[in-house]
């Protein structure tokens, strides 16, 4: 009864996120593309600090890394946006093991500063004149969307550009979700947990905590990769002021909202990085940013755990 029920709510979700965007504006679908983007990349800082427990303020980095990956293999090499988002997995995979041989010897705020310069370095490097002919230097790369594969019109709305976006980042987007999900449910998500909570048990009990770090690193990185890559396919368009330290601090703000250690989480934080500064604009143009302080810490106020974890204190709460 139980399965019958969970595979009806799916159904249900299915067909809503296949109704949702014929529903709404082009401009409204565009900002959802970019939040799933987001809880993309909010997914993968969180398997890093949310469940391994190491900090980094460089995840903007990867991200930048992972879109101008995808930018120059569509403007330069004829790739199609769907096939440049294995390739950027796999450079920021690489990227993220190279950044987790110096995260085995720094932890807490060493790696959170280490991680930082990695952030600040990244959008200087991409304007080196030596590169520029590649990544188009100060003024960046232009790219078109992918159009539809086929015409389809649904209650009267047309496929386009950005609708069409709207079912590749779902489609991209859901298998992650659910392979994070299973990984930490499975060995080595108890292995990166037990390093986190007690490193000195868990090398005891034969755990590779070199091994286990970097692999975390990699793997988080290559999700933030892919988030890089599908965000440049839906925004069109990359520069390295678009990619500023700013960029990781906001990522890093999705997971503490969303709630530290959560899969699902990341969307709750996407959503805030998404549409938080904009509601803040619109209540104040002259303080848009202390607007949205505000609101992020009565939100941290209200909910010190995330929304994840208000909805775990209401579940058990009701459960008792």
């Amino acid at each position: 009864m139980h399965f019958i029920s969970t595979r009806l709510i799916w159904l249900v979700v299915l067909a809503g996120l296949f109704v949702l965007p014929f529903l709404l504006p082009n401009f409204r679908v565009f900002q959802i593309n970019l939040m799933i983007v987001y809880a993309i990349a909010v997914l993968g800082l969180n398997i890093l600090t949310g469940y391994a427990g190491q900090i980094s303020l460089g995840h903007g980095a990867f991200y930048a890394i992972g879109a101008y990956a995808a930018a120059i293999l569509m403007e330069h090499a004829g790739f199609s946006a769907y096939a440049t988002l294995p390739v950027a997995a796999v450079v920021c995979f690489g990227a993220g093991v190279l950044m987790g041989f110096p995260a085995l010897r720094l932890g807490g705020h060493y790696l959170a500063l280490a991680t930082f310069a990695l952030a600040m370095a990244v959008p200087q490097l991409l304007k080196y004149k030596a590169i520029a002919p590649y990544t188009g230097g100060v003024q960046g790369i232009v790219l078109s969307k992918p159009n539809p594969p086929f015409e389809f019109r649904f209650l009267g709305a047309p496929l386009t550009e950005d609708r069409w976006l709207f079912f590749v980042t779902i489609a991209v987007a859901l298998p992650l979700f659910l392979l994070a999900s299973n990984l930490i449910k499975g060995r080595i998500g108890r292995a990166i947990v037990a390093i986190r909570d007690q490193p000195i048990a868990a090398g005891a009990l034969g755990v590779n905590l070199a091994w286990v770090k970097t692999l975390t690193f990699g793997l988080s990185a290559a999700y933030t990769g892919i988030a890089g890559a599908l965000g440049a396919v839906v925004i069109a368009f990359v520069a390295p002021d678009s990619f500023t330290s700013f960029l990781s601090i906001s990522l890093l703000v999705g997971v503490v909202v969303g709630g530290l250690g959560s899969i699902w989480g990341a969307l709750f934080g996407a959503a805030f990085i998404q549409f938080v500064p904009n509601v803040a604009d619109e209540i104040s143009k002259s303080a848009p940013w202390a607007v949205y302080g505000a609101i992020l810490i009565a939100l941290i106020y209200v909910a010190p755990g995330g929304v994840m974890g208000a909805f775990k204190k209401l579940k058990s709460g009701d459960a008792k």
